[in-house]
């Protein structure tokens, strides 16, 4: 089974910065299209942002459009989820996924084709 394993999350002040990374065990993530969601107490799961497996799609939430920012290392086998102007509306236990290679990143960050789940990594946004 695929895992997962994300890190960086914490608490910071509104306007401030977190870099999320979410790492792979036992396999390579070359060949898998690759997301992060979130979910905030009381609200469902929504995705954040996806990156294809070549890395050329990225899809972005509307309201993390500008401030976020997905990237790949293949070379490290990470996928970072750079957040940068944080809200307190941010804050919620962010995830990261995998689905299979052809998946789009609109289907995935639909919630769609999900293979696998980390465990979770609490981003808290407050002054």
């Amino acid at each position: 089974q695929l895992q997962l394993v994300e890190s960086g999350g914490g608490l910071v002040q509104p306007g401030g910065s977190l870099r999320l990374s979410c790492a792979a065990s036992g396999f390579t993530l070359d060949y898998y299209a690759i997301g992060w969601f979130r979910q905030a107490p009381g609200k469902e799961r929504e995705g954040v942002s996806c990156v294809s497996a070549s890395g050329g799609s990225k899809e972005y939430l509307d309201s993390v459009k500008g401030r976020f920012t997905i990237s790949r290392d293949n070379t490290k086998n990470t996928v970072d989820l750079q957040m940068n102007s944080l809200k307190p509306e941010d804050t919620a236990i962010y995830y990261c996924a995998a689905a299979p290679l052809m998946t789009t990143v609109q289907t995935m960050c639909a919630g769609q084709f999900i293979g696998s789940w980390g465990q979770g990594t609490q981003v808290t946004v407050s002054s």
